[in-house]
């Protein structure tokens, strides 16, 4: 999948989740069965168009699993176990918390991961984001300082990715704030330029280049 995911998006560096590149992004957490978690985020409808993400899942943070990740991931802070899912397969957007995220894949997926630090005056170059490739069933932690976004599938069936994050992340602000480019809860954002649909919401634009569509 990798190697054919490669030949069919020349313009984009894509390598998969257990590569040297991928360390400075996030790590793989081996010896976390996630099973339950897959078994119960595939009772889930896909949506009919586009994706949608649930903050919080009950079924998902009944499992046994979601207490190891809250003590192993978080360190017992209160976490929501969600799940991202349905259909995507362009950048789009990209975002970032104050906090790691957990994320576990349902399906195979592809991560288009950037860099905080790469973020200069408000805006970023799609070219210096790199994609990832995450077999189905792998657990990674993606870091604080990764720059990441909703999921892209690799097949026509689309996509599952279960996503662990401190409490009240991704959730609505109590108040309007300062910061133009905090959206919700612990979710920082800025839309590629070409996003007209989250730029109407108020998402400012901040990533320019080429809007990377994962072909496969």
């Amino acid at each position: 999948m990798l190697h054919r995911l490669k030949e069919l998006n020349q313009t984009l560096s894509l390598y998969d989740v257990f590569s040297e590149e991928f360390s400075e992004y996030g790590r793989v957490i081996e010896r976390l069965d996630a099973s339950a978690l897959m078994t119960e985020a595939k009772q889930i409808p896909y949506p009919k168009n586009g994706s949608s993400y649930l903050p919080s899942v009950a079924s998902l943070e009944a499992t046994d699993v979601a207490k190891k990740i809250k003590e192993a991931v978080f360190g017992t802070l209160d976490t929501q176990i969600g799940y991202c899912f349905g259909h995507n397969d362009t950048l789009g957007a990209t975002e970032w918390h104050f906090s790691s995220e957990l994320n576990v894949a349902v399906t195979p997926l592809v991560l288009i991961l950037g860099k905080r630090s790469d973020i200069k005056n408000g805006t970023i170059d799609s070219g210096d984001m790199k994609a990832f490739y995450v077999p189905e069933g792998t657990v990674i932690e993606v870091y604080a300082t990764t720059l990441h976004f909703c999921p892209c599938q690799v097949s026509d069936d689309g996509f599952g990715c279960i996503v662990g994050l401190p409490t009240g992340t991704n959730t609505p602000l109590d108040a309007p704030v300062d910061d133009p480019i905090l959206f919700r809860k612990n979710k920082w954002i800025l839309a590629h330029e070409e996003n007209a649909a989250l730029i109407e919401k108020g998402v400012l634009a901040g990533i320019f280049g080429e809007n990377y569509k994962i072909n496969y």
